[in-house]
């Protein structure tokens, strides 16, 4: 570290020695609105404190300079900055004409101002149709420009404007990689090139444990507490100005009817801003009891009022950039930031067309509390900025040097795909059938297919990819938006991996089998494989019983036993993926023969088999039929016809049935000595019939200390399809919900 600060100050020194040595680097700040000063003022605060390298013009223009938008020159002059010029180059209208005239005003104004000024180089900033004029002035007089923000894409005539700023700029400042990459891909010069960060991160990430609730009662109100109110801010869009009020309409119609507290910021200067104005009054806001319409807010109290608000709405970039270092909720209106890059915080709203949507996305996101996202800075960016330029060697010629690399693209949420069904593509792995199935949201089964499980690997998974594909393409059908295929099979699962190191008995060829790779590969989808016990204990937690519970365990009582632990809302899988096999707790040391290989197994007294094998060796010694059943001769004896002849007063068949729920309600009392969860849910089809077995037994031979764990039968119809579901839908949604 110390070598390359020294390197550092050597090329400095190098670079001061090529200049001139007692020349200082004269820098021109333009400034043209409360937004782009948010920015440059940290950058104008820096090299104002560095008076042995440089000398700073302060040149004031566009917005600055109405009273409409608040005269915000007056914060400059407050920051103790001398305004060397102050130009009024606003030419007042309503429609895009009044913004080419304001364009033409500032060019034919500033060649005069430049010539004074004589600036070694000038710092823009942004996309505003002023920083064109700024930018078009300087490189024809030679001056050479240093761009801050830079190679972003958002929407609108904004991002023709910052790229054609982009081309005239000899230097440039950007705020992220996308952006660095962005300027590569338009033939800028690498080495001329610095990703520094957002400027205003600066100031945003020391910001926030400041004094606020001062701030936000002044501005909202003595009685509004944090987190309970919004910031709305939006602009006109000049390449729709119509639609743009449109939406502004239907905006403040659903903030009226959310009925919170609402900070309204009035739009800046661009075709279509005065019609704006004019939907704010028709419709009473700056006399609503419940908001608060201003043509200004300065920056530092902005600041506060964004980072403890319950949510920002509108299509201002502030929204999509700064918003994000706090985690506040923000909800992004139209087309005018389409591009942005964005943090988990930002829902957009592509089509705001109906004030329901609108409303909709007001529900999703008020109130609640992202993490804080740093995608566009770090708090260090001015001095990587000052150190930047001070390695600029005017010497140098101006003319760019150009190069051709890729350009990444950008992908973000849109709240369209919110309001379509999302849903999963569920496959369930049994012993007997195959079955793939679309389930919503909400766990409703819009559509099931249900096939034979082939009895090899190769024909197994071609059917699931046959299955799938198909499942898929109905998808469309129904409007069902398919996030991804969760996949619930017997056996030890790594969903880590996506693969099933080994089967049980009642899927044969079905070990060290890896099914995420070639069912991802297929439908261009992600894939999550688990067991069926966990993927029952999911299905528990998002759509049954378990919801909310933050500890609780599930039983499968069918052909098999298996189960899912959940501890702390959180499945638990072990060191080997092997925990919760619940089935294989020994309840007896010389008990029957169970299917893995041990004796006295939960599963060798009470799984299906276990009641089958007991009821053929009763049917055996003519001793499973009472008065009331029979049984044609080619018919299989099954569990089935055990619990039926119990229940006709079969007494071997009640004795067979007690000890098989008093071996599951023992391996319960071991369940809640060990993990001790508050709720124990048994599913599947026996489960009705061991329910109260195994609550005798807890009562019988649990500690007092667990006596009071409620046991309950599961109410899910398809608990394995719905599981496999969750496995998507938990993890997919998680940025939305």
């Amino acid at each position: 570290e110390v070598y390359f600060k020294n390197l550092s100050k050597q090329k400095q020194k190098e670079v001061m020695e090529k200049n001139g040595n007692n020349h200082k680097l004269r820098v021109c700040v333009a400034t043209c609105n409360r937004a782009d000063y948010s920015k440059l003022a940290p950058i104008m605060f820096g090299i104002k404190a560095e008076t042995q390298f440089f000398e700073l013009d302060v040149v004031v223009l566009g917005s600055h300079l109405i009273d409409d938008y608040g005269n915000t020159y007056r914060m400059i002059e407050q920051d103790d900055f001398d305004i060397h010029t102050r130009l009024h180059t606003i030419v007042r209208g309503e429609d895009e004409a009044a913004m080419v005239e304001s364009v033409g005003l500032a060019l034919v104004k500033l060649p005069d101002v430049l010539n004074r000024l004589k600036p070694d180089i000038m710092i823009v900033h942004g996309d505003r149709f002023d920083a064109l004029a700024l930018a078009t002035s300087a490189a024809l007089m030679n001056i050479r420009i240093l761009h801050i923000e830079g190679g972003e894409v958002s929407g609108t005539i904004d991002d023709s404007i910052r790229h054609a700023i982009t081309k005239l700029a000899h230097y440039h400042v950007c705020c992220t990689r996308s952006a660095e990459q962005h300027l590569i891909a338009m033939c800028e010069d690498h080495d001329r090139i610095l990703l520094a960060g957002c400027p205003s991160y600066d100031k945003l990430l020391s910001a926030k444990n400041k004094d606020y609730m001062s701030i936000i009662r002044m501005w909202l109100g003595e009685d509004v507490k944090t987190r309970d109110y919004i910031v709305a801010l939006q602009h006109p869009v000049t390449t729709d100005i119509k639609h743009s009020i449109k939406m502004f309409e239907l905006t403040l119609d659903a903030l009226i009817s959310f009925n919170k507290r609402t900070l309204v910021l009035f739009p800046n200067v661009d075709a279509g801003d005065k019609e704006m104005v004019r939907v704010m009054r028709k419709k009473g806001i700056e006399h609503h009891p419940n908001f608060r319409a201003v043509k200004h807010v300065p920056f530092d109290q902005f600041i506060q009022l964004v980072a403890h608000a319950g949510c920002m709405i509108g299509n201002s970039s502030c929204g999509v950039r700064e918003v994000g270092a706090f985690g506040t909720p923000v909800i992004n209106l139209g087309t005018r930031q389409t591009g942005r890059e964005t943090g988990e915080n930002v829902l957009h709203v592509r089509d705001a067309d109906t004030q329901d949507k609108i409303l909709h996305a007001l529900q999703l996101q008020f109130g609640k509390q992202y993490p804080c996202s740093k995608i566009y800075g770090d708090g260090n960016a001015v001095p990587r900025i000052l150190k930047f330029l001070k390695s600029i060697d005017l010497k140098e010629p101006l003319q760019k040097k150009f190069c051709f690399p890729p350009v990444k693209d950008n992908i973000s949420q849109d709240i369209d795909h919110i309001l379509e069904t999302q849903s999963a593509l569920a496959v369930d792995l049994g012993g007997t059938n195959l079955r793939v199935a679309i389930v919503s949201m909400k766990g409703e089964i819009v559509k099931k297919y249900t096939q034979l499980n082939p009895k090899t690997y190769e024909d197994r998974l071609a059917l699931i990819l046959k299955m799938c594909v198909e499942a898929a393409s109905e998808a469309v059908n129904v409007n069902c938006r398919i996030l991804g295929v969760g996949i619930s099979t017997g056996g030890r699962v790594n969903p880590r991996e996506g693969i099933v190191l080994h089967s049980t008995k009642l899927i044969q060829e079905w070990s060290s089998v890896d099914l995420r790779t070639p069912i991802s590969d297929a439908l261009h989808l992600p894939v999550w494989v688990d067991n069926d016990g966990n993927c029952a204990a999911l299905a528990e937690r998002k759509f049954g019983h378990g919801k909310g519970v933050e500890n609780f365990v599930t039983l499968i009582t069918g052909t098999g036993i298996g189960g899912g632990i959940v501890h702390q809302h959180e499945l638990i899988h072990g060191s080997s993926f092997c925990a919760a096999e619940l089935g294989h707790i020994v309840v007896s040391l010389d008990g029957p023969e169970c299917l893995c290989g041990s004796q006295g197994c939960i599963e060798a007294y009470a799984s299906g088999i276990a009641l089958q094998r007991e009821a053929k060796k009763l049917h055996d010694d003519d001793l499973l039929l009472v008065e009331g059943m029979s049984m044609k001769k080619e018919e299989v004896v099954s569990a089935a016809h055990l619990i039926q002849a119990a229940k006709l007063g079969n007494t071997k068949a009640e004795s067979i049935l007690r000890t098989a729920g008093t071996a599951l309600g023992l391996g319960v009392v071991n369940i809640l000595h060990t993990v001790n969860p508050s709720l124990v849910i048994l599913s599947g089809v026996l489960a009705n019939h061991y329910v109260n077995a195994v609550k005798d037994v807890i009562n019988r031979q649990a500690l007092s200390s667990v006596k009071t764990v409620d046991v309950v039968v599961s109410n899910l119809a398809d608990p394995a399809l719905l599981g496999a579901a969750s496995l998507v839908l938990d993890y997919t949604t998680r940025r939305i919900y």
